[in-house]
């Protein structure tokens, strides 16, 4: 492909990454996913990102049709990508996408789900050191040499089933011997061969190395020897004991290098230091240069063995981070149906419980689902449309937004915050949250983002919040109860979330009323919710509480004369009985 044709790919970015990689390298960083890479040639890593989720999964994206949407979105991927163990599985999991097939994404459950159970089946201490071994390879960059270190530790701390299980298929002695190429040819110096590849060009480069210094100072040399030698023979024999002793060049070496004509001492000092290491010079390069052909043999045999232990190592650090994002969130597996259905038993909103509040787990569904619950909680089937109703800070949008996490989650191939979910596939997520502006303009952008999605899709999940926040009550019930009918009548699926209830009678067949109340206040006056909606019932803001709260919190008497004349307009007996029953439970 060429570089133009991948999505967010214009004449800067082009220019960019053909300068510094290459068209061929970047169309390979581009199709493996490698975010590193663009980065590193000097791409934002958000635009890179962005430019990856296009190539990778572009097709699924129009999923996310509204900027709500988007955001539970970015928000599950950095949850999850908070788990990773490498930088290069946090970048693939920012990359992830909804998938295009219910097979794709029935593939990675299972995939996810193994790597869960086969992560969960080792004890801490194990899991730590399979942590120690991917941050040592984090820690080298995670160039090849530390993928294949990386393998051969795994492997040796007998890693090598489950998750691992790849790494039983591995070359060990293959890869042991490029560990030793790798380490003498390496890329951050040039190819250079590195000390420790060769012993007989370690010893060669020290060698050298003592004589340069001797030859930096031939007058320091020159006194040493002149010292124990009377005459020209003694100064040849001497100099000779002295450079072999210090530098350990071979005698006769150093005699060769000595002139043959006679000069004088100092000149004759310098002349062989300076010959002697010309000869070491040339004697370093040859040797590198046959230490190098024979690496890079060594590397050309066991290529094979690199890439799949690159690939390895790449592919477990990528499920492990997954794995532990499914432990820490204690995610199950979603039943992907065929029929329209979204469902949920003893669901959790992540967003709440990475916060560390406790989380009431709700119970809710529309459309045809099987979900078989005890008791009254069981929500009812068939019902493609639910208007959710109920108390001010209940949980209603939560409720929304749990929703559209189990349902982008379980079509990127994730398992889903919930006891059981049920999921039909759809083409199209519509997550509006109650925006606080009342003007034309946004009673016009929010229809034109709610209302072509389910007109044009063939299935299509609406969650709208409050949408009565953005015109006029009245014509704002007749616009609800327009777009309630128009999700019935295209076999969309959606749950409304609404104080208008009463003003969008009579509701379309197979639309349903459900309500969630606050039943009181604690001891400490805080408002005290039942999360779980009631099904085919209304629910009640119960401005009761609050006002109750109001006035057992004032402290100025003005103050408290206000509320109080509040709690007469709507029932003082309900206030002073809500402030009798908190104080009574106090």
């Amino acid at each position: 492909m060429r570089l133009d044709d991948y999505w967010g790919v214009g004449p800067k970015t082009r220019r960019l990454l053909t300068e510094q990689l290459g068209v061929e390298a970047a169309v390979g960083a581009i199709e493996s996913g490698d975010v590193g890479r663009l980065v590193d040639a000097g791409l934002p890593h958000g635009r890179a990102t962005r430019i990856l989720r296009h190539a990778h999964g572009g097709e699924a994206l129009d999923v996310l049709a509204t900027s709500d949407t988007r955001e539970v979105y970015k928000q599950l991927l950095e949850l999850a990508s908070e788990h990773a163990v490498t930088d290069d599985a946090r970048d693939r999991v920012r990359i992830l996408t909804p998938l295009s097939s219910r097979a794709a994404m029935v593939d990675r459950l299972d995939d996810v789900l193994a790597a869960r159970d086969s992560w969960a089946a080792l004890d801490g201490s194990r899991q730590e050191e399979a942590l120690d071994i991917f941050a040592r390879y984090d820690d080298a960059d995670g160039d090849r040499r530390a993928a294949v270190e990386a393998a051969l530790s795994l492997r040796d701390a007998g890693f090598d089933t489950g998750v691992f299980a790849v790494l039983a298929d591995l070359d060990t002695d293959a890869l042991e011997a490029a560990l030793s190429a790798l380490a003498g040819l390496s890329a951050e110096t040039g190819n250079r061969v590195g000390a420790g590849a060769d012993n007989r060009l370690d010893t060669l480069r020290a060698q050298l190395g003592t004589v340069e210094d001797m030859a930096a100072t031939p007058g320091d040399v020159l006194s040493t020897v002149q010292s124990a030698a009377r005459g020209t023979a003694e100064l040849r024999e001497e100099l000779g004991r002295t450079v072999a002793s210090e530098s350990s060049v071979d005698l006769a070496r150093v005699r060769e290098a000595m002139p043959g004509q006679p000069v004088d001492a100092r000149s004759f000092v310098e002349e062989t230091l300076r010959t002697l290491a010309d000869d070491l010079r040339t004697a370093v390069t040859d040797r590198e240069a046959e230490v190098a052909d024979r690496l890079s043999d060594v590397l050309a045999e066991t290529e094979q063995a690199v890439e799949r232990a690159v690939s390895a190592v790449g592919e477990i650090a990528f499920e492990v981070s997954l794995a532990r994002f499914a432990l820490a969130f204690e995610l199950t597996r979603p039943e992907l149906v065929e029929q329209r259905a979204t469902g949920v038993v003893d669901a959790r909103n992540l967003a709440l419980v990475d916060s560390g509040v406790a989380v009431q787990p709700v119970t809710y569904a529309v459309g045809e689902h099987s979900l078989s619950v005890p008791g009254a909680n069981r929500p009812p089937t068939g019902d493609r449309v639910a208007v959710l109703t109920g108390a001010n800070s209940g949980g209603k949008t939560t409720l929304l937004e749990t929703l559209c996490q189990v349902q982008l989650l379980a079509q990127m191939g994730l398992p889903v915050p919930a006891a059981r979910a049920e999921v039909g596939v759809v083409d199209t997520v519509v997550f509006h949250r109650r925006h606080a502006s009342f003007n034309a303009g946004v009673l016009e952008s929010t229809l034109q983002t709610v209302v072509p999605p389910v007109s044009e899709a063939d299935r299509t999940l609406m969650l709208v919040d409050e949408f009565e926040a953005i015109t006029e009550p009245g014509r704002a019930a007749d616009l609800l109860h327009g777009l309630v009918t128009l999700t019935v009548d295209s076999d969309a699926l959606g749950v409304f979330v609404t104080h208008l209830a009463d003003d969008l009678e009579p509701l379309p067949d197979r639309a349903r009323v459900d309500g969630i109340f606050a039943e009181g206040l604690t001891p400490g006056l805080d408002l005290e919710v039942d999360y779980q909606p009631r099904f085919e019932t209304v629910g009640r803001s119960t401005p009761e509480f609050i006002v109750s709260r109001l006035v057992a919190n004032a402290t100025d008497r003005a103050e408290r004369s206000g509320y109080e004349h509040l709690a007469e307009s709507i029932g003082e007996r309900a206030v002073q009985r809500t402030l009798a029953d908190a104080r009574w439970s106090g």
